[in-house]
């Protein structure tokens, strides 16, 4: 019995380690490092298969730089994934959040959409965000659509810095976030819409954006940024990232038609 049990715990265990390990490749352009390798291993290869000597020797001589070079080059990228490792609750599969929750939100972003009052809105998932969350007024409060308003009230002292939004608790408030290391964002982008970006690079976090010029909102996750998306459509991936199920998801779908 044992002789079946520790390989089936040894598949297991292994399958579930790169499962999470993907996942967090795909929040980074990390993706591109284990792309590049692989082209590069499977020239080796081939080298050696079809006894390309010379090309062998070259690869056998410079494969060690290269790997350096890489390291080097997609050091931001590692620093990310190693970060990630670190604060990501491995074993936590659900994320409780509900959709009242989101739906709170989304008011109050309506409201400070059409008033052009700039918001960013970060809402955590698995990855911790206790450096963010330090850079700011700890507020642990109950979540609601009038608080957020409130906090971006432009009188308020608050309002500059970015709120983090944990299952329904408003943690914190006047939050610092990283800004993004892309080089090719677009210009007409604010220091908001960077900083949103920037936290999406190194957590898992979901970020939502309005914008102070035009009250046009964004999401940001991923590592990526959308610009301009409509209310409907940010309500709905919201539900789609934080796997709202059940009643909640049929409720969701009304929204869409």
């Amino acid at each position: 019995m044992r002789d079946v049990i520790r390989p089936t715990l040894d598949v297991l265990i292994l399958a579930f380690i790169l499962y999470r390990g993907y996942q967090i490749l795909q929040q980074t352009r990390a993706i591109q490092l284990i792309k590049g390798l692989q082209i590069i291993i499977l020239i080796f290869v081939s080298a050696l298969v079809l006894r390309l000597n010379t090309l062998s020797w070259l690869m056998q001589t410079f494969f060690p730089w290269v790997i350096v070079g890489l390291v080097v080059i997609f050091q931001p990228e590692l620093r990310k994934i190693f970060t990630q490792i670190g604060q990501r609750n491995w074993f936590r599969l659900s994320r409780s959040v509900k959709k009242t929750h989101l739906e709170s939100i989304m008011n109050s972003v309506e409201v400070l959409a059409m008033r052009k009052i700039g918001s960013i809105i970060v809402i955590c998932r698995q990855v911790g965000l206790k450096n963010v969350i330090e850079s700011g007024t700890l507020l642990n409060a109950e979540l609601s659509s009038s608080l957020i308003l409130t906090v971006f009230n432009t009188a308020a002292p608050l309002h500059d810095g970015a709120v983090v939004i944990r299952e329904d608790r408003i943690v914190a408030a006047g939050c610092f976030l990283p800004l993004s290391e892309q080089n090719d964002i677009k210009k007409s982008f604010g220091t908001r819409h960077r900083a949103a970006l920037g936290l999406a690079e190194e957590t898992d976090a979901v970020v939502v954006v309005v914008s102070e010029e035009t009250g046009a909102v964004s999401l940001a996750y991923d590592a990526k940024l959308y610009y301009d998306v409509t209310l409907e459509f940010a309500l709905r991936r919201l539900v789609e990232l934080f796997e709202v199920r059940g009643e909640e998801t049929e409720k969701s779908s009304e929204v869409e038609e």
